[in-house]
């Protein structure tokens, strides 16, 4: 999510704005992948984002219709630009054609937001979605869209998937300067557009980013036969183009006085978003994080997932030592540097219970010297997040499966969605509840109910929170394949019912997921109420022997030995038992 409303850190040891919400991409391109589909995570991370599941009806529209545009972080009126005559379904951010779309906020240099744009980051996403039926396609419309209307937004990467290829498109502004029109004499911005750069993973890679730009040198059109400006983006259909970006992009860097090297040195991130200790630690380390799940050699980067030693940069996609699953990203998302030199359970501010989480702000002063908590890629500011495959061997009602959640992903269960329904289940749909008004059928309230009573007394709980969890996902990964099986039958006979089947499916595999978490809410409340743990035997509580209303006296595990010694150090005179 976009971090603008929040204050610069200072300059050096300080993390960049951009971690305090942030959020995280992992790229998986259909040849690294276990199935052979495309897959795109995204958690948006804010902590004003509600979590809610968006539907964008498929349409026709008249010359002449309108599409208002608001700011997605803010709600603000931004203004009116023409609607497409032809807009296609979208549930969350995927739609009927297998496109799925995902970002994370770099911020980059100052200066450089168009306050006259009508073209937010949001916009940007979800207007392309509606526009667009593959990477290529999206590409062009992004493009195309900030162009004509300017892009209101600071820096982003996003993400473009689809059953074949995978994207990063990296995009900044260029700022504001008014000047008047020679014709009207009339003001308008000399600026207006964006500066951007699209790069395909290449096949049998994974890659990500989060909240920091990635790219960084790449071919330039002129003796390339891969590469394109803007000024040929109708090439980009040309499947031997690999690299697009703007016509202005080195121009106009040298005009800002940014970079002042050969066109060969030129590098997005390091002109648009130069790499700070922040960068690295709060950001690169998630992706690093990723990169060393399914690439041990990644073990060579951590001094610069560390942020100490920025010139040991990483690449931007890596090639995995085995095939990557949907399921295996949905881990990945739940990491919080676990086995890592970050490991955030490894020292006091983890307390009693290795509390894998810190609350914000993320940096503290301490006798004058600033110091920094982890941001790990789990994290409690989540919104929603998704896992979505594109897969081109089955028909678009089917391919496309987006799983999807609300709240902390390390304490919550993903549920398949598929795009081709026009019914959205009712625990996850926009406008049930709020993130200032409380929804006993939403399930972002459930799922925040039972992820903040864990996070008390986090190595007791987790464990019965992660048994659940991976009971509903097992479950879901087994019925979601009968479900495909069966609508690939009634496919041949009508695609509209194949689109009944999984829109059933959807529906009621949501409302298993709600109700036994539900269950698991109010498990953990009677287990574990007033510091206690009710004993179980044969997955039941056991009673006193007498009488079925009255536990067995519960277990009181108290606090580890390091924190005894803790608490006797600091108190120990004031609570020393006198014999």
């Amino acid at each position: 999510m976009n971090v603008k409303a929040l204050a610069l850190l200072l300059a050096g040891a300080a993390l960049t704005t951009n971690v305090a919400d942030a959020c995280t991409n992992y790229i998986v391109t259909k040849g690294a992948s276990k199935d052979g589909s495309c897959i795109l995570s995204y958690s948006a991370d804010s902590h004003t984002l509600f979590g809610e599941l968006y539907f964008y009806a498929r349409g026709s529209h008249a010359p002449g219709t309108m599409r208002t545009i608001h700011e997605w972080d803010t709600g603000r009126l931004l203004g009116q630009i023409p609607e497409a005559p032809q807009t296609y379904q979208v549930v969350g951010n995927m739609n009927e054609h297998q496109l799925v779309i995902g970002e994370s906020t770099y911020g980059g240099r100052e200066g450089l937001a168009d306050t006259t744009g009508l073209v937010d980051y949001g916009t940007l996403i979800y207007a392309t979605l509606q526009r667009a039926k593959n990477a290529r396609e999206a590409i062009k419309t992004m493009a195309e869209l900030v162009e004509k209307y300017g892009y209101y937004s600071e820096g982003e990467s996003i993400s473009i998937v689809d059953p074949n290829e995978a994207w990063i498109f990296e995009i900044i502004g260029k700022g504001t300067q008014m000047v008047p029109d020679k014709k009207t004499n009339l003001p308008y911005n000399k600026y207006k557009g964006a500066i951007w750069v699209a790069v395909r993973i290449p096949d049998g890679y994974i890659s990500g980013h989060a909240n920091h730009a990635r790219i960084t040198t790449f071919p330039l059109e002129k003796g390339s036969k891969n590469s394109i400006s803007s000024k040929n983006l109708k090439k980009i259909f040309d499947p031997n183009i690999e690299y697009v970006y703007a016509s202005d992009v080195i121009s106009f860097a040298r005009e800002k006085g940014f970079f002042k090297g050969t066109d060969a040195e030129f590098s997005f991130s390091d002109t648009y978003a130069p790499l700070d200790f922040g960068g690295a630690r709060g950001c690169e380390a998630r992706v690093w994080s990723f990169f060393r799940a399914f690439a041990p050699e990644m073990g060579k980067y951590e001094d610069y997932a560390l942020g100490h030693n920025l010139k040991n940069r990483m690449p931007l996609y890596v090639k995995p030592n085995q095939k990557v699953s949907a399921q295996d990203v949905m881990q990945a998302m739940r990491n919080h540097y676990e086995g890592t030199s970050m490991d955030m359970t490894k020292d006091c501010g983890s307390g009693p219970y290795a509390n894998p989480y810190r609350w914000r702000p993320m940096t503290w002063k301490v006798d004058g010297k600033e110091y920094t908590n982890e941001r790990a890629t789990a994290t409690q500011q989540t919104g929603w997040a998704y896992v979505a495959q594109c897969r081109s061997w089955l028909p678009d009602e089917i391919g496309g499966l987006f799983w999807f959640t609300v709240d902390d992903v390390a304490n919550a269960p993903f549920t398949p969605i598929y795009p081709c329904t026009n019914q959205i289940p009712n625990n996850y749909k926009v406008g049930n509840g709020s993130m200032v008004k409380y929804s006993p059928i939403s399930a972002f309230w459930l799922f925040n109910r039972v992820t903040n009573f864990v996070y008390g007394r986090y190595s007791l709980m987790f464990p019965d929170l992660l048994k659940v969890q991976q009971e509903l996902e097992n479950s879901h990964l087994a019925t979601t394949a009968n479900a495909e099986n069966k609508a690939l039958e009634l496919y041949k006979e009508s695609p509209a019912k194949a689109v009944e089947l999984l829109t059933e499916y959807t529906i009621s595999t949501s409302s298993k997921t709600f109700n036994r978490w539900k269950e698991l809410d109010e498990y953990l409340l009677v287990k574990y109420i007033d510091g206690n743990v009710k004993k179980e035997k044969d997955d039941k509580f056991e009673t006193n022997g007498y009488d079925a209303n009255i536990p067995a006296f519960p277990m009181q595990p108290g606090y580890p030995e390091w924190w005894k010694k803790a608490v006797k150090d600091q108190a120990g005179e004031k609570l020393k038992v006198v014999e």
